[in-house]
């Protein structure tokens, strides 16, 4: 994720816009090119001209040196199954597009979504169960480590999950402001100050005048995590 200094993804208006320089989009097609899927929610894939893939030739060589498939598998998140069928990553065809939601999307948009991607499954009755989820990706498409790109109603619900293990943020210099502007992880959160997720700093860098930042997760006791509710509507 990338963020402002105030701590936000987009203005409260929430139009999207890459705000990053060149060198942190660079970055997120260089951690593209390190997993087997990429995930975003539906608000976030219709928001921007984003497709989800690997990008130019020489990540998609970076992938297969490494053993990986060439193109990545693409997730998108809904748990009401509001996704839009004209978003730019059904424009171009060249890899699996799976479609995580819940009952609640209803028989009509189930089929509708059913007809868009290569695979859908339903993940709970209300909201969407990530572990099981997670367990589906790994049994049936051998998805082994998942970039999830936001926004942060995702995001907050793979932290409360206790699934996030690793995050990369770039710090932007700008403000933004805005009570109602997004941030990294938004939707319920955490209720009390002792089951916040808890990360350790394991590296910084500095370019030009951005900070790029790597925490991963402080292992707890099995149990000790909260659960996940609502995602990317």
């Amino acid at each position: 994720m990338a963020m402002t200094a105030d701590g936000k993804i987009a203005t409260a208006s929430r139009a999207a816009s890459s705000f990053g320089s060149r060198r942190d989009h660079e970055h997120l097609l260089e951690l593209r090119a390190t997993a087997d899927a990429v995930m975003a929610g539906a608000r976030t894939v219709d928001s921007a001209k984003v497709n989800l893939g690997p990008g130019p030739e020489k990540f998609r060589r970076l992938r297969v040196k490494r053993g990986l498939e060439e193109y990545n598998v693409r997730i998108i998140v809904s748990g009401t199954g509001s996704v839009n069928p004209r978003a730019e990553i059904f424009r171009r065809r060249f890899s699996p597009i799976l479609i995580l939601t819940t009952r609640r999307a209803g028989e009509r948009k189930l089929a509708r979504l059913r007809e868009l991607a290569d695979d859908l499954v339903i993940c709970g009755e209300t909201e969407l169960d990530f572990r099981l989820a997670l367990g589906w990706l790994r049994a049936e498409w051998g998805v082994e480590r998942l970039l999830c790109e936001g926004g942060g109603e995702l995001n907050d619900a793979l932290f409360r999950a206790g699934l996030v293990d690793e995050l990369h943020l770039t710090i932007c210099p700008k403000i933004f402001g805005g009570r109602r502007a997004p941030t990294i992880a938004d939707g319920s959160g955490f209720p009390h100050l002792h089951l916040a997720a808890a990360f350790r700093l394991k590296s910084l860098k500095r370019v030009g005048d951005e900070l790029f930042l790597v925490f991963s997760r402080k292992r707890t006791p099995r149990g000790e995590a909260a659960t996940a509710g609502d995602a990317d509507r």
